[in-house]
């Protein structure tokens, strides 16, 4: 999608030069400032094409055009389908998934991803889309997840992660209860030996720190908060396996069906972060789907 960004030179940025404001505040590549470097429109100041090493005066209007030559993600077959969109603007959109939706396509899953989705979504609208998610979200688990409109967005949602202040909440359901009220998990993850699917505690893996905290307590299973540091492949489930207490549900690392779940008990509850360009403080909250809301009731 096209993103035209103004912005108003402060005097602590007086004196940089336009490349510097490109990667500081913008968080843009080197690769798309020398795509934005040979378009008339792509970086003007007050009105007038210069280079990326201009002097920039306090008081000055900074003009950019991003993604104006990108086509999208026009290898999806773009299909209808239901968008519970929590939160929308020119950057981003924040989409509460529900279980057993893929957020890419994979095997098995072609035509009914949520990235065909969002593509068949903004192409009706004329719009061409290339599909960013922000982080991961498994097939089955439920609740919010970020999808950037466009590469520098998706910069500086990196960014954001790298620095801290993208953070994501999960609420999960897990058999019995954690001996501690709270507590952190930091044990390294990597890939188990016999599968290309499971991941495994092992001392080699890359480290992995995960934090909990009990919100319910029942007899046969409870209510945990967790929040990642790091971002590994299965991690909040691996990790409470290792625990002794694996998600309800989980037929990879706990006992399939258990709760009378078909899918592993994890929801993403909650995103905070800043938008990508004004650093507005957003916060975005969902309450768990009816499934894992029924079991939660009962605690």
């Amino acid at each position: 999608m096209e993103r035209k960004i103004r912005c108003i030179i402060t005097e602590q940025e007086a004196g940089m030069l336009v490349k510097d404001i490109l990667r500081r505040r913008f968080s843009l590549s080197a690769r798309q400032i020398s795509r934005m470097k040979f378009r008339p429109d792509g970086i003007l100041v007050n009105g007038a094409h210069v280079t990326v090493r201009h002097v920039l005066a306090a008081g000055e209007v900074l003009e950019l055009s991003l993604e104006s030559a990108e086509k999208g993600s026009d290898h999806l077959i773009p299909v209808k389908g239901t968008l519970d969109i929590r939160y929308e603007d020119q950057d981003m959109v924040v989409i509460n998934k529900p279980a057993g939706l893929v957020v890419h396509p994979s095997h098995g899953h072609y035509t009914d991803s949520l990235a065909n989705i969002l593509v068949g979504y903004y192409g009706s609208q004329g719009k061409h889309l290339v599909v960013r998610p922000v982080g991961r979200l498994d097939k089955d688990t439920s609740g919010l997840i970020i999808v950037a409109k466009h590469a520098a967005a998706a910069a500086s949602f990196d960014r954001q992660r790298q620095e801290g202040t993208l953070q994501r909440i999960y609420l999960a359901l897990v058999e019995g209860c954690p001996g501690s009220a709270r507590g952190t998990v930091d044990v390294p993850i990597g890939r188990n030996d016999n599968s290309i699917i499971l991941r495994q505690v092992r001392p080699d893996g890359d480290r992995a720190v995960t934090d909990y905290e009990l919100l319910k307590k029942g007899s046969e299973y409870s209510l945990v908060r967790l929040r990642l540091h790091t971002g590994r492949t299965h991690q909040i489930r691996v990790h409470m396996a290792w625990l002794g207490h694996p998600l309800l549900g989980d037929s990879l690392y706990g006992t399939e069906g258990s709760g009378g779940l078909s899918r592993a008990a994890l929801h993403s509850a909650q995103i905070s972060c800043r938008q990508p360009f004004t650093g507005e403080p957003l916060c975005f909250q969902a309450g768990p789907p009816e499934d894992m809301e029924a079991l939660i009731q009962r605690l």
